[in-house]
């Protein structure tokens, strides 16, 4: 009889993405790639149809950030994490924008999702953190193959290099990506977005009271920053503007981050998650186990 498969694990500690995903920095990363994701059909038309984040802005947020601080600092439950994701979207199908059917769990699809990662990471490096060396760029790669096998990805749905990713990319922008609906609405600066309806209640209070005089310049920031991070031939294939003047904007705030955000004390530059995974590390197999339950409120897999 044969043995069930191994866990695949996550990404090493010490690697490219240890360092990088859960630094605040990556925060800024993340509309990017999202906005990159909802760009093709299916996607876009599935999130339009089935998400809630519309309703839940910040309770979607919210988990979609742990979700991807456990693929990457989880340890054991970075498996679990990956089939509760597929069986969550095991029931998303319909019909896109094209008229074509379409299942979020088709190959095609679910690859082009999690595909999206890494231009951006590798182009937003370039500005707030700093541009990877070739050795970095192919090693970041590799692990975001392995962070793919950790969410159900087959190998054969993805180049198997970085050399081989950057044909694949040019012919999704070429054939298959468009500003969708949603990718409309997330770069839209007059869009409704409810206060944050997360942390402590007097601050939610305050928010709450000042969100008329808040979310217009947040939200001209967020487009700003979605736009600015994702990669050039992205933004051009899906007609969103950039000039210079926001071109060397961008340029100034990435520096006065690369000199600010390495001064800051761990507990400050890194993500919960990724903070205690790290300070685990140092400790050993026991502490980090430890530091999984304290984090995620739940015990990691035997």
């Amino acid at each position: 009889m044969p043995r069930p498969a191994a866990p695949v694990a996550p990404p090493p500690p010490g690697g490219v993405l240890w360092n990088l995903a859960g630094d605040v920095r990556a925060l800024l990363m993340l509309p990017a790639a999202l906005t990159l994701q909802v760009a093709h059909p299916a996607v876009g038309a599935g999130v339009d149809e089935h998400s809630v984040f519309r309703t839940d802005p910040w309770g979607r947020g919210e988990r979609s950030l742990r979700s991807l601080q456990l693929w990457i600092y989880g340890g054991e439950r970075a498996a679990e994490e990956g089939r509760r994701l597929r069986e969550l979207h095991r029931t998303i199908g319909g019909t896109d924008t094209r008229g074509r059917r379409y299942h979020a769990l088709a190959p095609a699809t679910y690859a082009w999702v999690h595909a999206t990662g890494f231009p951006v990471y590798r182009h937003a490096c370039r500005y707030l953190v700093r541009e990877l060396t070739p050795a970095q760029e192919r090693r970041l790669y590799a692990e975001w193959l392995q962070v793919g096998r950790v969410l159900g990805i087959r190998d054969r749905d993805m180049p198997a290099t970085v050399e081989a990713f950057w044909p694949y990319w040019r012919r999704m922008l070429a054939e298959e990506v468009e500003a969708t609906a949603v990718v409309r609405e997330l770069v839209d600066v007059d869009a409704a977005v409810p206060p944050p309806d997360r942390g402590p209640r007097a601050l939610r209070a305050v928010l709450a009271v000042l969100w008329p005089v808040l979310l217009p310049p947040l939200a001209r920031f967020r487009r700003f920053m979605t736009v600015g991070l994702m990669p050039p031939d992205a933004r051009a294939a899906l007609g969103l503007p950039w000039t210079p003047v926001q071109e060397r904007r961008l340029r100034r705030f990435g520096r006065v981050l690369r000199l600010l955000v390495p001064l800051l004390p761990e507990r400050l530059r890194y993500l919960p998650l990724a903070r205690e995974a790290r300070r685990a590390q140092r400790a050993g197999p026991a502490a980090r186990k430890a530091a999984l339950r304290d984090v995620s409120g739940a015990s990691p897999a035997p």
